[in-house]
C-alpha cells in the first residue's frame, strides 16, 4: 500500500489521494471491521510559500553571467516556455511545431501531455543552436564528447550539471533564484525575447538562419 500511495502522490493532488485514502480506512472499519493500523501511511504535503519573482532584468544578468553556451540556450527556453527543469530536459526536435508556432511537452505534471506557445524568437534561437550540434533527435544533448559526441548523443543534458551551473551564477551574483523561477510568473514580450536573444548572440554567432530541419512538422 506504501509504494500504491507514494506512486499516487506522484501523479495526483492530495485531495485525489485522500479520497482514496480515506475510502480505504471505511473499508477496513466498516466493511472488514479490522482497526485501521497504518495512520501514518500517507502525509499531507508541507506548505509552500510562493518563491520571490526573478524580474526580466535578473534572468538578464543570469542568462548573460552563464559560460557555457548549453547551459545559456537551456536557461533562456525554459524561462520564455515557462518550462520546468524535468520538461526542459525531455525536450526532442520533434516536438517543435514550427507552423503552429508550439511545443508538444510529454508526460508533463501529472503524466498528461500539454501545448505551450512557441515564440518566434526562441524558435529562431533554437534553430540556431540546433545548428551547432545537429543531434536528429535530442533538443539539448549531453556534451560530453563536445561538438562531434553531441551529434551523435543518446542522452540530454545532465539535471545536476544544469542545477550546479544555475547555482554557481546566482553565486557570482549573489542572487537567489528559487526552484521555481522558469515558470511564467512574468508576462513574456517579444521584445524582452530580442533583447536576450542579442545577448546570446554573443556566443552562438550574428547569422540568422534561412532554414533547417529542426523543428518544422
Amino acid at each position: 500500500m506504501l509504494a500504491y500511495f507514494s506512486a499516487l502522490l506522484d501523479s495526483h493532488s492530495w485531495s485525489a489521494v485522500k479520497l482514496d485514502l480515506y475510502g480505504l480506512k471505511f473499508f477496513y472499519a466498516h466493511v472488514l471491521h479490522k482497526p485501521w493500523t497504518s495512520q501514518d501511511l500517507v502525509k499531507p504535503p508541507r506548505g509552500q510559500r510562493l518563491p520571490d519573482i526573478v524580474t526580466v532584468a535578473e534572468t538578464q544578468r543570469l542568462i548573460q553571467a552563464t559560460q557555457t553556451l548549453s547551459y545559456r540556450v537551456f536557461f533562456f527556453t525554459l524561462y520564455s516556455l515557462g518550462l520546468r527543469l524535468g520538461e526542459g530536459l525531455r525536450l526532442t526536435v520533434a516536438d517543435l511545431d514550427a507552423t503552429r508556432r508550439r511545443v508538444h511537452l510529454r508526460n508533463a505534471k501529472g503524466n498528461r501531455d500539454r501545448l505551450v506557445p512557441l515564440p518566434e524568437t526562441t524558435l529562431v534561437l533554437l534553430r540556431r543552436f540546433w545548428r551547432e550540434h545537429r543531434n536528429p533527435v535530442l533538443l539539448f544533448p549531453n556534451r560530453h564528447g563536445g561538438l562531434k559526441g553531441a551529434a551523435a548523443a543518446s542522452t540530454s543534458l545532465d539535471r545536476g550539471g544544469v542545477q550546479v551551473a544555475l547555482r554557481q551564477v546566482e553565486k557570482v551574483l549573489g542572487v537567489r533564484v528559487p526552484s521555481d523561477w522558469l515558470r511564467p510568473w512574468l508576462s513574456w514580450l517579444e521584445r524582452t525575447l530580442e533583447a536576450l536573444l542579442q545577448i546570446l548572440d554573443k556566443g552562438i554567432g550574428t547569422e540568422r538562419p534561412t532554414g533547417t530541419g529542426m523543428g518544422v512538422q
